[in-house]
């Protein structure tokens, strides 16, 4: 046991310090009750290891911390049910502390799609991951179904309020499948005051709209096309302004907010309509807004970054208990902050954006780390990142980010062996992702940015 406090999760621990671990156990109350080999603190790290070698299996897992420590690796338990009654001793509520101990925007002033009239860019969206097949887990999150039969894994779902310019988390909220995104979203409104929060299309509502202006935060929303959709003021910029009702009530109820409504075409595709808080058109242009509201798809990079290249594509989650699928997504949520505060140094140290920083890299050499534990002290630790600067920094000619787009496509289909014509159409026809010209914006009634 005593060993065991020496152990450390490589680059990790830069922030995820034992000072901050004692902190948050002494803040939930967990202490250890009686010696034994797998203790509170060394948990906190196990747990994050979990996160960050999500395709391994516990004594895996184990071994990667200890293996360099050859007295630990020798005591190493045997069976996996010993760390699980050790992660249920160490329960959810330490890890969602440890997450909300570490978060903050990273953002310096000045980066690129960071900041608008001073206002920092944040995006609300949500995700979701496929948890064990397990009754308690089926109950207590839900998941898909198919015919009034439950279909594929039960889902937890993740909201999160994501820094647009480096896509670092600054809160998060966690629920089931069956919870709406709309509801998680407004659990984060204190997060994000003084910002100018973006969202998609199933997000606008009275409720919400109120809750975020409420805390100090102005809102750029996507609409669907019934919403708003009756001037009550046209503006000289060709927006208008309207208003936001309960659902289901026509007409200008009481319970209803005054947004600004901007429409406009892409490459003179579909009509996208904007709702937001900044009415003056002259401080505020239209253009301006138009062209920001794509920040938003910096949300889903940060989601594919925890996805894909974290978790792994389409992983399973490990945990069959309700509160040990939390803890462990707490856990991911932790070390995809971490490790976005690497990217973010990295490039700073560079005099790089962000978005030049392979996070790939990042996340291998991170793994790296821990299994040498080789960054287990302050020292170490930078001489760590200073190695990892000359690797994972992109030799471009230009600094800027290249204008690409792929096709949105199914990527799982109900069933591999689906008769959808869509699904036949749509991977048959798609087209790898390319490099594009800029995108035209026509503002409504015709205004060509």
């Amino acid at each position: 046991m005593g060993l065991s406090d020496h152990v450390r999760l490589g680059v990790v621990t830069r922030w995820v310090t034992p000072e901050l671990v004692a902190g948050v156990l002494e803040k939930c109350r967990v202490r250890d009750k009686k010696p034994g080999a797998l203790p509170a603190g060394f948990m906190v790290y196990f747990t994050l290891a979990l996160a960050l070698f999500q395709q391994d299996s516990y004594d895996d897992v184990a071994e990667q911390l200890v293996g360099s420590v050859p007295e630990l690796s020798a005591c190493i338990p045997n069976k996996s049910s010993s760390f699980t009654r050790a992660r249920g001793r160490l329960g959810p509520l330490v890890l969602e502390a440890v997450f909300q101990e570490l978060v903050s925007p990273l953002a310096p002033v000045g980066l690129e799609g960071s900041f608008y009239h001073g206002m920092r860019l944040a995006a609300v969206d949500g995700f979701v991951l496929d948890a064990p097949d397990t009754k308690v887990n089926r109950a207590a999150f839900g998941g898909p179904t198919k015919n009034g039969q439950s279909a594929g894994f039960p889902q937890v779902r993740v909201v999160t309020l994501t820094e647009c310019g480096t896509h670092a988390q600054i809160d998060a909220a966690v629920g089931g499948f069956n919870g709406g995104e709309r509801e998680l979203a407004i659990t984060l409104v204190g997060s994000a005051a003084g910002m100018l929060v973006v969202m998609d299309r199933n997000f606008p509502g009275v409720a919400l709209w109120k809750a975020y202006l409420e805390a100090g935060s102005h809102l750029l929303l996507r609409a669907r096309s019934p919403v708003a959709h009756r001037p009550v003021e046209h503006l000289a910029d060709g927006t208008y302004l309207a208003r936001m009702n309960l659902a289901g009530q026509k007409g200008a109820h009481p319970g209803g907010v005054l947004v600004r409504v901007i429409e406009y075409r892409i490459d003179g595709g579909e009509m996208v309509r904007l709702l937001t808080d900044l009415l003056d058109p002259v401080e505020y242009p239209a253009a301006e807004l138009a062209a920001l509201y794509r920040e938003r798809w910096e949300a889903e990079s940060a989601f594919r970054q925890i996805k894909t290249f974290q978790r792994g594509p389409a992983e399973v989650l490990r945990s069959g208990d309700p509160a040990l699928v939390r803890q462990e997504v707490w856990a991911h949520l932790t070390v995809h902050h971490c490790l976005t505060r690497v990217v973010m140094q990295l490039a700073d140290d560079n005099g790089i954006d962000p978005d030049r920083v392979s996070f790939v890299k990042v996340l291998k050499h991170t793994r790296r780390s821990v299994v040498r534990q080789c960054a287990d002290t302050p020292t170490k630790i930078k001489k760590f990142l200073a190695v990892m600067a000359a690797k994972v920094h992109r030799k471009l000619d230009n600094g800027t980010r290249r204008l690409r787009e792929a096709d949105r496509h199914l990527k799982r289909p109900d069933s591999k062996y689906s008769s959808k014509l869509s699904y036949r159409i749509n991977t048959r026809d798609r087209q790898p992702t390319r490099r594009v010209e800029p995108k035209v914006i026509t503002l409504h009634p015709g205004i060509v940015h």
